[in-house]
């Protein structure tokens, strides 16, 4: 996939596509059906399936302190987006002279002046220019005057329930992983290079793999029980804590960033004590235990671990039982 970041890096070869535009937090179901949908365009037309996502998203521009927290970071938006088969991403920065873009000029600069749209596949709440003024209504109206073809995808629903960023939000934000996966279609995992932390899981017992987010503001918090990918040929169960780490120490290396610290319940002897700092692993969220907690001292943080360990191990010999019944 081609990452084109910003409408000035698009060239004349860029010209000729079948477009879809929109924030793609997560790539959820119905991020998958329209992308779906414009890509079997852009095959008819043998044309080359790009997407018009921006970063920030509009809403954290303009509500910055406000705005719920995303679904995926940035780095895994583009991972699966490209896994969708988009052929080109435009990143495009969403600020203060992109937000006052006349809805008119956004249509015939960009949309026809630089990327040459041939048809345009969007879903049935897209809003486009200043002040949300651009609709479906105006578009096919421009692409009868401009020569482009204008879809518009209804709400994809599962089980009655419309799938969209902020219902994949709100499942996360109340530990409801099954639900998270159903909106997602696949598993919510969390993705990132192993990085050394304080070793202080090591000192009490319960080693650690840590995965540190610059600035991922998750959706999701707490304990979880998880699987971790990519250590071993098959998944390992764990315990990961996902947040800021209420801080035992002022002077906490983690800074207030998100981190992701994951405990094996089983650690892989093949690693050894050093060998998996570097890797690239996919931590699984099963199911949440509880929220982030603060200890007041490291035996009580200690006895909190080991409890969650507990927990997790009946959680997955409950599921594991659950699963020979059926």
């Amino acid at each position: 996939m081609e990452i084109i970041r910003g409408q000035h890096n698009l060239r004349d070869k860029h010209r000729g596509c079948v477009l879809t535009i929109g924030n793609f937090d997560g790539v959820h179901r119905g991020h998958q059906a329209l992308i779906a949908q414009a890509g079997a365009r852009a095959k008819e037309l043998g044309l080359p399936l790009a997407v018009l996502s921006f970063e920030p998203t509009p809403r954290e521009f303009f509500s910055p302190d406000t705005v719920a927290g995303r679904v995926a970071t940035f780095r895994s938006r583009i991972a699966l987006l490209s896994a969708q088969g988009v052929d080109r991403l435009i990143l495009q920065r969403f600020d203060k002279k992109f937000a006052a873009y006349d809805p008119s000029a956004f249509v015939e600069q960009l949309l026809v002046g630089k990327l040459g749209v041939r048809a345009l596949v969007i879903g049935d709440d897209f809003r486009f220019g200043a002040k949300r003024a651009g609709d479906y209504a105006m578009l096919d109206a421009a692409g009868v005057a401009q020569g482009f073809d204008v879809a518009r995808m209804n709400s994809y629903e599962v089980h009655g329930l419309r799938v969209s960023s902020s219902a994949v939000r709100d499942a996360l934000g109340q530990g409801r992983m099954d639900d998270t996966a159903r909106l997602l279609g696949r598993p919510y995992r969390i993705s990132g290079h192993v990085v050394h932390g304080r070793k202080l899981g090591r000192e009490l017992g319960f080693r650690t793999l840590n995965l540190r987010f610059a600035h991922w503001k998750p959706a999701a918090g707490g304990i979880f029980v998880v699987l971790v990918h990519g250590l071993s040929d098959t998944p390992l169960a764990g315990v990961a804590n996902l947040g800021v780490r209420p801080s035992l120490d002022p002077n906490d290396v983690n800074g207030g960033r998100v981190l992701l610290e994951t405990h094996c319940l089983d650690w892989p002897s093949s690693l050894g004590t050093e060998g998996a700092y570097g890797k690239i692993i996919r931590v699984e969220l099963l199911h949440k235990l509880h929220g982030e907690l603060k200890y007041d001292g490291l035996d009580a943080l200690k006895a909190g671990i080991a409890k969650d360990c507990d927990d997790a191990r009946a959680y997955l010999a409950s599921l594991h039982a659950q699963t020979h019944r059926q």
